[in-house]
Order: structure tokens, then sequence, then C-alpha cells
């Protein structure tokens, strides 16, 4: 199992991994286009990913512009084996490296997602979107976290 940045190369094995999930589904899967994807990871943030054997099973997306995780996705075979809270750790140790803004992510209600956020210690502070449950993290609550 291989932890490491998410290259250009890597966006069609993230595109399987993200319309593979069993919740948080794209309503239309033309609406996160690989464009979309390598401006994510080149421009606006940073992405990481879990490989195994050369294959892409999980990654993590993070928006410095809008102080916003953008995704964390794992093919369902994986989840509950750690990879997602690598991934995030990753994540959140990069975004506060480069700002102490308070970071934010919506996810649908009463899903994995929203226990596995939770359960990393985000603050539910209210709703957002088409009714998503919005979590935010500070970089103070980060760091205690992650004494």
């Amino acid at each position: 199992m291989i932890y490491r940045e998410a290259l250009i190369t890597d966006i069609p094995q993230i595109q399987v991994v993200r319309h593979t999930v069993k919740e948080n589904t794209l309503s239309n899967p033309a609406l996160v286009t690989d464009a979309d994807c390598e401006d994510f990871i080149t421009l606006r943030g940073k992405g990481w990913v879990c490989e195994i054997n050369g294959e892409v099973i999980g990654f993590s997306i993070v928006d410095l512009k809008e102080n916003n995780i953008w995704a964390l996705f794992l093919r369902p075979e994986y989840e509950g084996k750690g990879i997602g809270k690598t991934l995030h750790r990753l994540m959140l140790d990069w975004y506060f490296e480069h700002t102490k803004e308070m970071v934010w992510l919506g996810t649908a209600p009463n899903t994995r997602a929203e226990e596995f956020y939770t359960r990393q210690g985000w603050n539910k502070v209210g709703m957002v979107n088409k009714g998503e449950v919005k979590f935010e993290m500070s970089y103070t609550d980060w760091v205690r976290l992650t004494m």
C-alpha cells in the first residue's frame, strides 16, 4: 500500500473510484470532469492517492481557494481499513501547513461519511448545498487532535 501525492495521470483512476462509491454518489457523473480534477490537484489545492499494486483505491483532495475538502473517497471494498483516515491526515496536515484558515466540507446526512468526520473530530455547524451536513475544522482543533 502506497500513499503519495496525486498526479494528473491518476485522474482516470480517481474517476473510477469516485464512481464506485455507494454513498454520496453523483447524481450526474458528468458534473465532475477530468479538467475539474486537474484544476483541484494542480492549481486550487492538492490531492493524495492510496494505491495497491499500481491501482488507485482511494483519494483525497483539498481546495485552498475555498478552504474546502473537495473529495475523500475509497473503493467500497477498502473501507474500514484505516485508508480514509490516513488520506484525511495527509490532506489536513498539508492544508494547515499552508494556511491556518478554517476548513469546511459538506456530506450527505446519515451516511458513513458523516460518522467518519464526526469520529475525526470535525464540528457540525449546520447545513449546506442541498441538505448536506456542514462540518468545520479549525487549525487549533487539528493541532489538539493530532497531539
